[in-house]
Parts: structure tokens; sequence; C-alpha cells
């Protein structure tokens, strides 16, 4: 309990800190990060700490610790934080979810030896990650400014309101002191032990490590909010192509069979289709009747080109005058309904 409260009371007052420090900030204001001179001090405070105590004993344990005894301890553990992913999911009524956390607890604590062994990720359970600060977002709760809190790193006003009430969440807070104390300190051990090399990578590759990691942490959790959001999102319902009356309806290889756009049934129709392609009827053919049908099937002939007409077509669509008033003209003359001509060679202009 002292230690929670500690803990809060840390919190509280590098929270009050970064808001008595941002009246003096001035032009070092940024979008999103108001309070970054604060900030920035408190990062490199962090980093010291992870530096010269967090690390060294990070790399004991690695080197004392067998691999699979280190991987039982983070399954142990990993096993725990699904009781928060359960309560969390539920939050955001993605039963789904909360449902296969519960059984991922279940087996894991039952088959796994109290979770040393991961048998529900073998079975085919996903692990899900989730905290109350993503339960805010998912309702819309703005994340507000960027905070570097002590000991616990990059969080935000709105992360850093369910941080506290993840606590509540967390199992190994209701055990005795002589029992959670110890705990935790594993359970922190096991943890930087899993990401030295995420350390190392972002020295290697960081500029500057502040803005990298404030970068990352804040666009890792908006792409967690929207995937979540987007779970409960109902997929869309496409129908059939001949669902609709009056549209094709497929034909044996279960393709769609779309009807020739030319087909309009009314008087000035293009011709019908000849051994399954479309016939477009000749725009010089004195049989269309009236402008309307000139137009028809203009616009049916430019709806299917790319589809239906092939290299030839378009071929010959580009050779042709771009003058709508110039005669067509043809070395052959115009074929008759129902028959497909070969793609005309145009003649010199006279």
């Amino acid at each position: 309990m002292k230690k929670k409260q500690a803990a809060l009371t840390m919190a509280a007052a590098s929270l009050a800190l970064l808001v008595t420090s941002g009246c003096a900030t001035g032009p070092d204001r940024k979008p999103g990060d108001p309070f970054e001179p604060a900030n920035r001090a408190i990062f490199t405070f962090n980093d010291k700490l992870d530096t010269y105590i967090a690390q060294p004993v990070a790399k004991g344990y690695q080197k004392v610790t067998p691999q699979p005894l280190r991987q039982a301890i983070t399954n142990f553990f990993s096993n725990i934080g699904d009781a928060d992913n359960f309560a969390n999911n539920l939050l955001q009524l993605k039963i789904t979810d909360a449902v296969q956390d519960l059984m991922r607890i279940a087996m894991n604590t039952v088959f796994g030896l109290g979770g040393l062994i991961d048998f529900a990720t073998a079975a085919g359970l996903p692990k899900h990650h989730q905290d109350f600060g993503l339960t805010m977002g998912h309702y819309g709760m703005p994340a507000g400014p960027y905070l570097v809190l002590p000991l616990f790193g990059p969080s935000s006003v709105r992360d850093g309101i369910g941080m506290a009430v993840d606590v509540k969440f967390n199992v190994i807070n209701y055990f005795e002191p002589a029992v959670r104390n110890p705990m935790y300190l594993a359970q922190f051990i096991s943890a930087r032990a899993d990401l030295l090399g995420a350390t190392d990578l972002l020295r290697q590759a960081a500029l500057d490590p502040y803005s990298f990691v404030r970068d990352a942490y804040r666009q890792q959790r908006e792409s967690l909010i929207r995937g979540s959001r987007g779970n409960n999102a109902p997929l869309p319902d496409y129908g059939e192509p001949g669902d609709s009356g009056g549209e094709g309806k497929p034909n044996e290889n279960g393709a769609p069979n779309y009807e020739d756009p030319g087909e309009s049934g009314g008087a000035g129709g293009a011709a019908a289709p000849n051994d399954g392609l479309p016939n477009y009827q000749d725009p010089g053919d004195a049989s269309t009747t009236g402008a309307a049908g000139t137009a028809a099937a203009a616009a049916g002939a430019g709806a299917g080109a790319a589809a239906a007409a092939g290299t030839a077509g378009v071929a010959a669509a580009a050779s042709t005058p771009a003058a709508a008033s110039a005669p067509v003209a043809a070395s052959a003359p115009a074929p008759a309904s129902g028959v497909t001509a070969a793609p005309a060679t145009p003649a010199s202009a006279p």
C-alpha cells in the first residue's frame, strides 16, 4: 500500500511540475508536447536511472538465468496480465476478445502450471494488449499532452489516469506486501531483460532518442485505438452482382456476367454481342437514330473500353481523329448488323 501511494504521489508531483513549467516553455512548445522542456529533464533522469541501475541488473539476470526459466517467468506475468486485458476488453464491449482472454487464463493456469507454459497461444488463442487508457481512447477521450513520468516513462494525461485504474485490475496488487513487492520487482526485471535488444537499437538508430520515443509511443497508441474501434465495425455487405433485378447473373465459372453497356433495350441500342464479345456499333452507321442514340453508344463504348475492347480497340481509338464532326475514314464498308468486323486501318485524310 505504501509503495502504491508513493508511486501515485510521485506521478502527481511530476504532473504538477509539468503543469507549472508549461508557462515557461515559450517558443519551445510543440503541438501535442507543450511540456517538452520538463519532459526532456524527466526523460534524462529516467535514462540515467536505466543506464546505471536497471540495465546492469537486467543483464545480470539474463546472464545467470537460463533462457527456458526466463521464458517461464515471462509467461507467468503475461498470464497475470490477461486479467487486465479481460477487464478492459469487457469494458469496451469486445465480447469475443474478452472470452479469449478468459480462456487463456483458464488454460494457462490449469494446464500451464500456473501460467509458466503458454499453451493458449499454441492453441490459437491470440494475446491481447489492453489497458484503461486504451479503453478511454476507444470511447473518444483525447490523449491530451504528452507526458514523461518518473520511473514509468512515456505517457499522456489520459494514459496516466488509466495507469492508476489499471492498478485495480492487477492481481499482484491484492497479495500481501511480503509477496507483492518481490513480485513487482521480479516483473520489472523480467520485462527490462526482454527489452535489452530494443534499447541497443534505439541508441543506434535514433539521432534524438526523446523525439523518437515520443513519436513512436503516440503512433503506437493511436494505432491500437484505431484497431480497437475497427474491430467492432461491421463489414460492408456487398451482395452478389445478380442480386438486384435487371443486372447480370453469374455465369458458369462463377464470375459475374455484366450486361453489354450498349444494350439499353430501347430504340437505337447497340447490336447484340457476338460469341460472347461486345459488338459496339460503328459511330458512322446511319442506322443509329438521332443524337440520343449516338450519345448512348459513345457512353457505352467509353464505359466498357478498358474491360472489353482490348489492345486492338485501344489502338484503333488512338488512331481515330479527335474531332467528332470529321468523317470516319475506313477502307472497308460498315459491317452488317450482328457481324463483328476487324479493326479498320484508317486511310490517309483527304
